[in-house]
């Protein structure tokens, strides 16, 4: 225990450098998924068919396949077929936007779905266009709703990242069992990575809170996270 403190306090640079590229890659994914939700749950509901049935494709074929595969398909494969070549951190960070990014897009359709029937059938009587409606009606509704089941994606992303040592990127999981190896002590060390995920999922979750507060405030509800009360008058 003693010798794997001392390295580890000794390679407190190298490790600080692993837990930002852990955080790195889960910011990154998480806009890259954010993009990708957005666009295919708006797109499911599009009064278009063909427009619905790609998004609908493209979705289920990324929740349907593994994300391992899928960011060995992406630094392996890829270039093979195209010639081009990806960044390893960057073959992350498409790997984890593409499948959560499909899974929020079904966060996505859900939560437009839930807006009242009467909420849209007003907003056409007071002639706003299709995006006003979206904008200033649908959205602002939906939004407080999509917070909590984006917040257990983002920790599941979070989660995923020691795959990145598949693909020789250095994130936190590498660092540590590094020093598992110079040190040989495995309980400590797999200890050490159960505090600082605990630590970094805590203050993603935190943020994620915060968010979620601001937006029911914006239409007027209090409460907890995840059980808002209507306190207020809505739209």
């Amino acid at each position: 225990m003693r010798d794997f403190l001392s390295v580890f306090l000794s390679e407190l640079p190298s490790v600080g450098a692993g837990a930002w590229v852990t955080v790195e890659a889960t910011v990154l994914g998480s806009l890259v998924a954010a993009v990708i939700s957005f666009a295919f749950g708006l797109a499911a509901g599009s009064g278009r068919r063909v427009v619905r049935w790609t998004s609908r494709g493209v979705v289920e074929f990324f929740r349907g396949t593994s994300l391992y595969i899928q960011l060995f398909w992406l630094y392996y494969a890829f270039p093979l077929l195209t010639g081009y070549e990806f960044g390893p951190l960057l073959c992350g960070v498409l790997a984890f936007g593409l499948n959560y990014g499909a899974y929020g897009s079904e966060v996505v359709r859900g939560a437009l779905a839930a807006v009242p029937r009467p909420q849209r059938e007003a907003a056409v009587a007071l002639d706003f266009s299709p995006f006003q409606r979206m904008y200033r009606v649908v959205l602002p509704q939906a939004w407080p709703q999509m917070i909590p089941p984006f917040t257990n994606l983002l920790i599941q992303m979070l989660k995923s990242t020691p795959l990145l040592w598949l693909i020789s990127v250095a994130d936190l999981t590498t660092v540590v069992q590094t020093l598992r190896d110079r040190t040989g002590e495995t309980v400590p060390a797999y200890l050490t990575l159960l505090v600082l995920y605990f630590v970094l999922a805590w203050l993603l979750t935190a943020g994620m809170r915060v968010l979620e507060r601001h937006a029911a405030a914006r239409l007027g509800r209090t409460g907890r996270p995840g059980r808002l009360a209507t306190s207020g008058g809505g739209s």
